[in-house]
């Protein structure tokens, strides 16, 4: 019978206790409480580097065709040079209407 109880005490796991998991919980969430928000304003920040960067490619390419053929182009002139592409003349003319 001891042999046995040894035997039994040996093959005990020990785990996690309730307060154990529930302090991880506790830390898991705080983390998420304070990096969340940041990510959102994160994205509002590369939105808006995103569409300055295409005014400036738009811009850029409308003085290169005013310089090669010596006439302002509009937006669909570049699309059908093929200056810029169909995306970048929408994102553009969301930007500046």
């Amino acid at each position: 019978m001891k042999n046995y109880l040894k035997q039994v005490k040996r093959k005990a796991v020990k785990g996690f206790t309730l307060i154990e998991m529930l302090l991880v919980l506790l830390i898991i969430s705080v983390l998420m409480l304070l990096f969340v928000p940041n990510l959102s304003k994160q994205k509002a920040a590369v939105d808006e580097k995103g569409k300055a960067a295409v005014v400036k490619v738009v811009e850029s390419q409308m003085e290169l065709y005013e310089m090669n053929e010596d006439v302002k182009p509009s937006i669909q002139q570049l699309v059908g040079e093929g200056y810029i592409t169909q995306k970048q003349a929408d994102a553009y003319a969301k930007t500046k209407p």
